[in-house]
């Protein structure tokens, strides 16, 4: 039977220890301390898993560079049956890893993340003596969708010892790593950011077990053809979080409230007070489903109105955001055009063609380029630069899952310092 791994990757051991017994009962085999939770509670995480677990085999995602078997004694006497040595460590620290687990009784499984050939590594570790290998795709590789299956294949191909697969998996793509060879399935966000993390182990368990698919409608990767898709899912809140808190248009308000979703590349637009020549004719410029993005310096006189948000919506332009003036507010609210604004004005200018299409603008204080992702919401307006798109989605839908099981605990009686910790993890004053 395929063995499925749970990767606690989170902080707090208090809600390692509860969402691991929710996985056990929803058919996991293997626990996995992860490198958050050791780095968080060191050897502790370990012993309390073990305690809580005694059956359990306990995996110790050590991510072992040096010391090898002196972590591994660490680790084992914690009460870890499986000991995580990095493959791209000097081949010394592996063998003197291998050494220790047989001393103490327990396995060296050697992860492959970062090692260029990982088929020749793979080949040199098994006749070294590991007993474990792990093809690991990192979460910062996963924020730019690669999947590495193709790689999984050859190395499952080139070795007799169990293969470990990690990275983004859940019950849709969990049988797509068995198939390539994988004995061993390493799950991490699909469950332990599931609100029930039962239901989200059975459905894996049930996935991998049937090798065939279980339709997930979270813990996916999104790529470049995705975009839209993406980002309607998540809130500019969320994709703020993803940016560090960067992205977010100031004072740049909805004129509809409540706002519709607004989502799509930007056209950029640049003009003077009142000029509103090069706001309508980026309209005729516009693709369906951008959004035209116009830097009007911030000013109060009105360059953008009911008319020109008719051609919009009948075009089937996204939305629009204004770093100046619009008016005929009630006609937009009335026909629930998305669009965003610095100021409301009944005044509007005239058409004196100023102004330039399709360059770098700055709306709301953010520097936005012709192509930048767009999203606006009841929140406000952020902007994605293009080049990062595909990462920022991703990230932002990691933080939408991850709030989703914090939301569940509060609901369960819990309170957001509680589950957090804050004060633990407040930031220590020098």
């Amino acid at each position: 039977m395929t063995i499925i791994q749970v990767a606690l990757d989170i902080v707090q051991l208090e809600r390692a220890v509860q969402i691991a017994r929710e996985a056990v009962e929803g058919g996991v085999d293997w626990l996995e301390v992860g490198t958050p939770l050791i780095k968080s509670e060191g050897m502790n995480a370990i012993r309390a898993l073990r305690m809580a677990f005694p059956d359990k085999d306990i995996v110790a995602d050590m991510k072992t560079m040096d010391l090898g078997g002196a972590e591994v004694e660490m680790a084992t006497k914690a009460g870890a049956t499986i000991v995580c040595v990095m493959g791209v460590s000097d081949t010394e620290t592996i063998k003197d890893a291998i050494r220790s687990s047989k001393r103490y009784g327990s396995k060296v499984m050697v992860d492959l993340l970062g090692v260029k050939d990982k088929v020749t590594r793979a080949k040199e570790l098994e006749a070294i003596g590991v007993e474990i290998l792990c093809h690991h795709v990192g979460v910062d590789q996963q924020m730019l969708a690669v999947t590495g299956l193709e790689e999984l294949k050859a190395v499952c191909s080139a070795v007799s010892i169990p293969v470990a697969a990690a990275g983004g998996l859940n019950s849709e793509t969990a049988p797509k790593v068995v198939e390539a060879g994988a004995s061993i399935v390493i799950i991490g966000g699909a469950i332990i950011k599931a609100g029930q993390v039962t239901e989200a182990a059975r459905a894996v368990r049930k996935a991998v077990d049937g090798k065939a698919p279980v339709t997930s409608h979270l813990y996916k990767k999104y790529g470049a053809d995705q975009l839209r898709e993406a980002f309607t899912k998540v809130s500019t809140s969320n994709i703020a979080d993803a940016m560090h808190t960067k992205g977010a248009m100031q004072d740049i308000h909805p004129v509809l409230v409540p706002s519709p979703k607004m989502v799509g590349p930007a056209v950029t637009v640049r003009t003077i007070d009142g000029d509103w020549a090069k706001t309508v004719e980026a309209i005729d410029k516009a693709k369906p489903g951008d959004i035209l993005v116009i830097d009007a310096g911030g000013r109060h006189v009105a360059i953008w109105g009911e008319l020109a948000s008719w051609s919009c919506k009948v075009k089937g332009v996204a939305g629009v955001v204004v770093d100046g003036a619009v008016r005929d507010v009630q006609d937009i609210r009335a026909m629930g055009f998305p669009t965003f604004s610095r100021y409301l004005s009944p005044h509007a200018g005239e058409p004196k063609g100023f102004g330039e299409i399709g360059v770098e603008v700055h709306c709301g204080g953010q520097e936005v380029n012709d192509g930048d992702w767009i999203v606006g919401d009841d929140s406000g307006v952020v902007v994605v630069p293009k080049g990062r798109a595909v990462e920022i989605a991703n990230r932002a839908l990691d933080v939408f899952e991850r709030e989703n099981r914090i939301r569940e605990e509060i609901q369960r009686g819990s309170t957001l310092p509680k589950v957090l910790d804050v004060k633990k993890w407040e930031k220590v004053q020098r």
